[in-house]
């Protein structure tokens, strides 16, 4: 089934070749769209094909599709090479490694780890220098690593080592900007295991947040472009959580 939500953004991305890690993803799937309106050039990337291809295919203009693991680097080599010379990279890739700390599975943690951590800091390495002067890195962070909770460990972990790595690349391949948008309690459709306690649970968190309302992807993608567009920003988290991580 098509997304029909097409976020509002007055971007232009006219002539700009756009990479997009986890483009089949809730969030990554709308970024490839709006991305598509503004007139981006869109490789989509991804460890699932057929995800890729679906997104590929709500498209109005064609994409590339390009499979990469995170997790392994001769993955990330091979997608360097396919992409060549571009101007913007977003991740949106994440891993969840949830649980009680004395439960953890270390194959999870390796992953969730290469999902936020090591993967970023391979995309710099063998991406950065193909980035035209005027492009970016933007990845995503989370509000766990703000306000960590039981059982979020590796979460709250491995989206605060994002945070200070975004802060280090954007010093060593400048000019290429580094950012990171930072969501918070958002509904993608991740919440809809809560089953009928999903209205309740997101209920609770606007009543707690500053905003009074929890996250749409719409307001990710804004960040997002945001962060892509200004070319003053580097070495910033972007907080989309509706002051959450201040409740």
């Amino acid at each position: 089934m098509a997304i029909t939500e097409t976020p509002a953004s007055a971007t232009t991305l006219g002539g700009q070749r756009l990479v997009i890690v986890g483009a089949g993803s809730r969030t990554g799937r709308l970024l490839a769209q709006a991305a598509s309106v503004a007139g981006a050039d869109l490789v989509l990337a991804g460890p699932d094909p057929r995800k890729l291809e679906w997104t590929a295919g709500e498209l109005a203009d064609p994409a590339e599709v390009v499979p990469v693991d995170l997790a392994d680097e001769a993955s990330i080599a091979a997608l360097a090479k396919r992409v060549g010379r571009f101007d913007h990279l977003v991740s949106t890739a994440a891993m969840p490694a949830n649980g009680p700390v004395a439960e953890l599975d270390l194959t999870d943690v390796q992953r969730a780890f290469a999902a936020k951590v090591i993967g970023p800091l391979l995309l710099a390495k063998h991406l950065a220098c193909q980035a035209r002067e005027s492009g970016s890195f933007t990845f995503f962070s989370g509000v766990a690593a703000w306000r960590p909770s039981p059982a979020r460990t590796v979460m709250a972990t491995t989206n605060g080592a994002l945070a200070f790595l975004v802060q280090a690349l954007a010093v060593e391949i400048a000019p290429v900007r580094v950012n990171a948008v930072s969501p918070g309690i958002v509904d993608t459709g991740s919440w809809d295991g809560l089953g009928a306690d999903k209205e309740a649970f997101l209920r609770t968190i606007a009543e707690r947040n500053p905003a009074r309302r929890v996250g749409t992807p719409d307001d990710l993608i804004k960040a997002v472009l945001y962060a892509i567009d200004n070319p003053y920003v580097t070495g910033t988290v972007l907080h989309v959580d509706g002051g959450g991580r201040l409740a």
